[in-house]
């Protein structure tokens, strides 16, 4: 009797077959969460590729700026929602090294995720104040070397990929300097044509101009091989910092456990976008460089090289 009343009271229209598994989340947009503030190179990223990416998918982008504790806030909110697709994750070098800064962070960058996309990758620009005597890397370095422990060396956060950067340099080049964190890019860029700190390691795309219209001087970039948008500028490696290879990298993560069938439709997607050529246009304006290379086992791979690094400097999350 109690069954029958149920159905009898139930709307014609749950009567309906249920609808296959994924279809709600693919009829609503997609949450595309960054874990950094807005105005850095993997929130320009995520703007780019938000509206070729949607048109693959058939669905709407929402970008959702989740900042705090060098990735991990947004990065919780990834790997604890529903396994669906309709909540991303995309983030940078910062998701690689949770576990040395973070230990307890109740997140694996590794088992909780399941890779969509490898985005890009950009070079660094190594630019100084313009009341810095050096002209270029090696005048730099020189600088430093006479300086131990004083110079100030912005970043956008412990574990950010521009703190990374840093931390080989000082490596490499037998150097030394303060590490002074900031919230997000645009702070820590402020502060540098103040005059407040003496150097950064940050996107192309955003320190190029300030240097060519005066504000900064740029001295290198910091991957292996020249900058197709900065051609004229030597490398770090060039500069005397032997073996010196550093750069941003942004990719697109599901939470682990998404459907086969769903994360096979999203990294479909994702190939679709990233072969886009609007998409490409915007990244060449920015200095991104499209990658060819799979996900799987990067983030692996970065956190054998990055971690024993990280974990050298003593740092941990604030």
């Amino acid at each position: 009797m109690r069954r029958r009343t149920i159905l009898a009271l139930a709307p014609l229209g749950a009567l309906a077959p249920l609808a296959p598994p994924g279809a709600l989340a693919q009829s609503r947009p997609i949450r595309v969460v960054v874990p950094f503030a807005a105005g850095g190179i993997i929130d320009v990223v995520a703007r780019i590729l938000a509206e070729p990416l949607g048109r693959a998918l058939g669905q709407g982008m929402v970008i959702d700026n989740q900042p705090g504790a060098g990735s991990v806030i947004g990065a919780r909110i990834v790997a604890r929602a529903a396994a669906d697709g309709a909540t991303l994750l995309l983030s940078g070098a910062a998701h690689a090294v949770i576990p040395a800064l973070y230990p307890d962070a109740g997140v694996d960058p590794v088992a909780d995720f399941a890779g969509v996309a490898l985005l890009g990758q950009q070079p660094f620009v190594l630019a100084v104040h313009p009341s810095n005597p050096a002209v270029d890397g090696p005048q730099f370095l020189a600088w430093l070397r006479a300086r131990p422990g004083a110079a100030r060396f912005a970043t956008t956060g412990i574990g950010a990929a521009s703190h990374l950067a840093g931390e080989l340099l000082k490596q490499l080049a037998g150097v030394d300097f303060e590490v002074v964190p900031y919230r997000g890019t645009p702070q820590a860029v402020t502060d540098l044509v103040a005059g407040r700190v003496d150097f950064m390691l940050d996107s192309q795309s955003l320190l190029a101009p300030l240097a060519a219209a005066g504000q900064l001087r740029a001295l290198a970039v910091t991957t292996a091989n020249r900058s197709a948008m900065l051609p004229g500028l030597p490398t770090l490696a060039e500069s005397g910092v032997a073996g010196y290879d550093a750069s941003s990298w942004q990719a697109l993560y599901a939470p682990a456990g998404v459907p086969g069938t769903e994360l096979a439709r999203l990294r479909a997607a994702a190939q679709v976008a990233l072969a886009d050529p609007a998409l490409l246009r915007r990244y060449a304006e920015v200095g991104v460089q499209p990658v060819t290379a799979g996900l799987d086992g990067f983030v692996a791979a970065e956190q054998a090289r990055w971690l024993p690094i990280l974990r050298a400097t003593g740092a941990r999350g604030g």
